[in-house]
C-alpha cells in the first residue's frame, strides 16, 4: 500500500525524499524506481521530510518506530506530521498525538477503506481523525490521494469507525462463504445463485468482490486473513469497552483465525471460503 501511495504521488508531482522498510531489498528496489532516497534508518526519514506517510501492520509495529529505544521517527521531529494509515488500536492514535504534541510534531490518523489498486490510482476512500486545523494543513494532500476523503473527528475517532468497517465487511465475507458453501453442497447452480443474491437482500459488496474468488478458490491477496482477524479483534475491543456484545464478529474472528493458525493468513479473506465447501482442504 504505501510503495503504491509513493507511485501515485510522485506522478502528481510530490517529491519523495525517502523510503524505508524493514524488507531492505523492496525498500532499496522502490528507492531506485522513485529516485529518492533508501533512508536507512527512521530517524533519517524524519530529518529528510516535512510529511511522513505510515503504513505498518499492526499496534506492535507502530510501537516499534515511533517508540524504539535506539531508533524511531519521533527523534527530531518538530515540525513534522506523520500521517499514520495503518488499520490500529485508537488507543494507539491517541497516544501517538498526545506524543507527537511533546515533541513539536503532529500526526493524523488516515484509516484506508480500499486496497492497492486504489492507493496505486490516488483513489481510496479515507477516514481522518485528528486536529482539525492539521487536517486542513494537509488537504490537499490527502485529496491526491483519495476519491472520498472524511474528517470523522478527533484522534481515535476514524480507528474507531475504520475498525467497524472492517467488522461488517469480514461478518459478510463469511457469511457469503457459508451461504455458497451451502448452496454448493445442495449441488446449486452457484452462478445462480450470485445472480439471485445480487438482487435480494443477500447482496452486498463483498459479493461483487469476493464471490468470484470463493468459487475458483482464487485467493491472490488483496486484504488478508490475518489482516481480517486483526481487525476483527479491534473491533471486538472496541466493542466491548462500549459495553456491547457482538457474537457475529466474534464467531467471524474465529473463522479468521483458524485460516492464521493453517499457516494461510497470507490468503485474500476470500480464502474463508476454504473451511465452508465440502471436500476442500484449506492447505491445498
Amino acid at each position: 500500500m504505501g510503495a503504491n501511495m509513493a507511485r501515485n504521488l510522485k506522478d502528481k508531482g510530490y517529491t519523495i525524499s525517502c523510503v524505508n522498510d524493514v524488507n531492505k531489498d523492496a525498500a532499496s528496489a522502490l528507492a531506485s524506481e522513485l529516485g529518492c532516497d533508501h533512508a536507512e534508518t527512521l530517524a533519517a526519514v524524519t530529518t529528510q521530510s516535512d510529511i511522513v506517510l505510515t503504513v505498518v501492520t499492526n499496534d506492535a509495529a507502530m510501537e516499534s518506530i515511533f517508540f524504539g529505544s535506539e531508533d524511531n521517527l519521533f527523534q527530531m521531529a518538530a515540525g513534522t506530521l506523520f500521517i499514520n494509515c495503518a488499520t490500529l488500536s485508537p488507543a494507539m492514535h491517541v497516544r501517538l498525538e498526545n506524543s507527537a504534541a511533546e515533541n513539536g510534531s503532529t500526526t493524523l490518523e488516515g484509516c484506508m477503506a480500499s486496497s492497492i489498486t486504489q492507493a496505486r490510482d490516488g483513489t481510496l476512500y479515507l477516514m481522518i481523525g485528528g486536529q482539525q486545523e492539521v487536517f486542513d494543513s494537509a488537504k490537499d494532500l490527502l485529496e491526491d490521494l483519495s476519491i472520498n476523503l472524511r474528517f470523522v473527528g478527533e484522534a481515535g475517532r476514524a480507528a474507531q469507525v475504520k475498525a467497524l468497517v472492517n467488522m461488517v465487511m469480514n461478518i459478510n465475507t463469511a457469511a457469503l462463504a457459508e451461504g455458497l458453501g451451502i448452496g454448493d453442497a445442495l449441488g446449486l447452480d452457484l452462478e445462480m445463485l450470485c445472480e439471485i443474491f445480487s438482487q435480494t437482500g443477500a447482496n452486498s459488496r463483498v459479493l461483487e468482490t469476493d464471490a468470484e474468488d470463493m468459487l475458483g478458490r482464487d485467493h491472490e491477496c488483496y486484504f488478508s486473513a490475518e489482516h481480517a482477524a486483526k481487525d476483527s479483534g479491534i473491533a471486538i475491543a472496541v466493542a466491548e469497552e462500549a459495553g456491547i456484545q457482538v457474537p457475529l464478529a466474534k464467531a467471524t474472528l474465529a473463522q479468521y483465525e483458524k485460516l492464521v493458525a493453517a499457516g494461510l493468513g497470507d490468503l485474500d479473506k476470500s480464502g474463508v471460503a476454504e473451511l465452508t465447501f465440502k471436500g476442500r482442504d484449506p492447505g491445498n
